[in-house]
């Protein structure tokens, strides 16, 4: 991945692991990060960077005071430099690398604590390249409350109504991509790896079930659509790190 290709798969792995939102975009250029009316976070996807657009209230801005001294003068300058009005200092900063984005990152948690609670690694069963069969609506040891949880946002999400299909995993007889390896396993194969797991790149963005899945977009979905929909398809995403 390039270096602006990190920062966006980065920038979706933290907000989904740690949150529980909903995201709203335009379609061309914004994605927004909200829980009910409140935004937590804008990104403004730009040609060359990305634009994180934040707002401090009162008691954010105390808790930024009391770090103050943990953040760059890039930061420091900006949160300097912008205005105040009366819903709060609003804050654009452009972010290209991940150096940049990890400072991003503590300033997100500043706006908010995390509210995504991690599922158990007890009982995972994961797929060759890293994702979560257990976590599938079409895993045939899937529990039927949750496939029946599952069945609205994907249906949403994806506009597919039969979700009879059933998998057994990548290393059963009943692996519903063993004739067809998906591109992860052949990427994986190419490499003469057993699985994705094993790549010193992993994951990346050919682990997800489509690239989108992993990185900054400007589409819209709530956010069971990302639980079931997106989260058990991109390694890790679920998981504490």
């Amino acid at each position: 991945m390039t270096p602006l290709e990190q920062v966006s798969h980065e920038t979706m792995t933290f907000m989904r692991g740690k949150y529980c939102l909903n995201e709203v975009g335009n379609g061309k250029d914004e994605l927004k990060f909200r829980q009910g009316k409140r935004t937590i976070l804008t990104v403004y996807v730009r040609e060359n960077r990305f634009d994180f657009l934040l707002i401090f209230g009162k008691k954010e801005r105390e808790a930024f005071e009391a770090r103050r001294e943990e953040f760059s003068p890039l930061v420091t300058g900006i949160y300097d430099g912008a205005k105040t009005y009366h819903d709060g200092k609003w804050m654009m900063f452009p972010v290209t690398t991940l150096e940049q984005l990890e400072e991003l990152k503590e300033l997100i948690l500043i706006k908010k604590k995390p509210n995504r609670k991690p599922f158990s690694k007890e009982g995972a069963v994961y797929g060759q390249c890293g994702q979560r069969c257990d976590l599938c609506v079409h895993y045939i040891g899937q529990d039927e409350a949750r496939r029946q949880e599952m069945i609205p946002p994907l249906t949403r999400m994806y506009g597919i109504t039969d979700w009879s299909m059933r998998c057994g995993g990548c290393k059963s007889s009943t692996c519903y991509c063993k004739d067809a390896p998906c591109p992860a396993k052949a990427c994986a194969a190419e490499r003469g790896l057993v699985q994705c797991r094993d790549c010193p790149e992993h994951p990346c963005i050919r682990a997800a079930t489509s690239d989108h899945l992993s990185m900054i977009h400007t589409e819209s979905h709530d956010a069971a659509e990302i639980t079931w929909g997106i989260l058990p398809y991109v390694p890790y995403q679920y998981e504490e790190r």
